[in-house]
């Protein structure tokens, strides 16, 4: 999740559990560790573009680094809490419960985390975007009160309570609606009598109203959206693998890299004479083109005989103009 999500669930988490000892000293550990498993986001600044992309959410996502971590944080904010006369065990509690939800909130996203790293398995549930102020916005407004409330007032543990519950009230919600959608894919999947392989779903950009769905054919892709509120049939769009392509790099280690991490779903283009490498796990900016861009892109070039695989820049003006069409096609169709 974002970072200000991310730091209201650490700060409430901090709250719940030394909230009662220190007061907003917990509101304020507790957001630290709730950003410190994205100090990997700077990974870019000191490796290539593959290694960062591996790199990210891993380690510091892991149920190892939040173990491995807590006691030694604990430990230094013992150091600098001394009139606090809070033990460093309490602080590493905190530090603990702050780290490892950090990773179990990621998980629930279409990216996932490694959690249980060094083990290969990312956790990828889908069910929430990256962004969402329906689940942000009203946990943020309990963490405000909390600090406005008197430290260990009934008061205070109420609103911190209540922001736990109604942002988790609102996850169970989310997997009930990508429940709902999946089937409404299936579903139409089995009237349009197309036979496919396997079926994957997500959210939507800042909302679990419209889903959007990858179907796998044998030689292509099918892509779709649905909203709640849609009243005509879904539609799916087909994209051709085309995977054939890169049969020239089918030996180079950095091409099996990057079909990992995509975890398989992807197709190649050809754009001006480059060879692109769409990730279709996060869709594209706007299914409607006839040649849509996908957000996650790859040029495959090649340099002195190796493979280079090179992020393609984002589109930060056809994004603005997708969110307007977005805001239309989130209320049905």
């Amino acid at each position: 999740m974002d970072s200000l999500t991310q730091i209201v669930l650490g700060a409430a988490v901090g709250e719940a559990v030394l909230g009662k000892k220190v007061g907003n000293k917990a509101l304020l550990y507790g957001a630290i560790a709730g950003t410190i498993p994205d100090l990997d986001s700077f990974a870019p600044l000191f490796t290539d573009t593959l290694t960062s992309i591996e790199v990210h959410r891993g380690f510091t996502h892991s149920i190892f680094f939040s173990v491995l971590f807590a006691p030694i944080f604990g430990w230094l904010i013992s150091r600098i809490e001394k009139r606090t006369e809070v033990r460093w065990q309490d602080w590493s509690w905190l530090m603990f419960w702050g780290l490892i939800t950090h990773p179990l909130l990621d998980a629930h996203t279409t990216w996932g985390t490694q959690l249980f790293w060094p083990l290969d398995l990312r956790l990828a549930y889908k069910n929430i975007f990256v962004i969402d102020p329906l689940y942000t916005l009203p946990f943020l407004v309990f963490v405000i009160l909390v600090m406005r409330s008197k430290t260990g007032s009934a008061k205070r543990k109420r609103y911190n309570n209540l922001g736990l519950i109604v942002s988790s009230v609102y996850m169970i919600c989310t997997i009930a609606l990508k429940g709902i959608t999946y089937y409404k894919f299936k579903e139409a999947l089995e009237k349009q009598d197309i036979t496919y392989n396997q079926i994957q779903t997500r959210p939507s950009p800042f909302n679990t109203i419209m889903w959007s769905a990858n179907v796998e054919l044998e030689n292509r892709y099918l892509l779709a959206d649905y909203s709640i509120f849609d009243s005509k049939p879904i539609l799916f769009k087909a994209i051709p693998k085309n995977h054939d392509f890169v049969d020239q790099f089918k030996n180079e280690k950095d091409l099996q890299r990057i079909i990992d991490i995509s975890q398989g779903w992807y197709s190649i283009a050809k754009r001006d004479d480059k060879l692109v490498f769409n990730d279709l796990r996060f869709g594209t900016y706007d299914l409607q083109q006839e040649d849509p861009n996908f957000v996650f892109s790859y040029f495959l070039k090649e340099k002195k005989g190796k493979l280079v695989v090179e992020e393609v820049p984002r589109d930060t003006k056809q994004a603005k103009q997708v969110m307007t069409k977005l805001l239309r096609r989130v209320f049905g169709n």
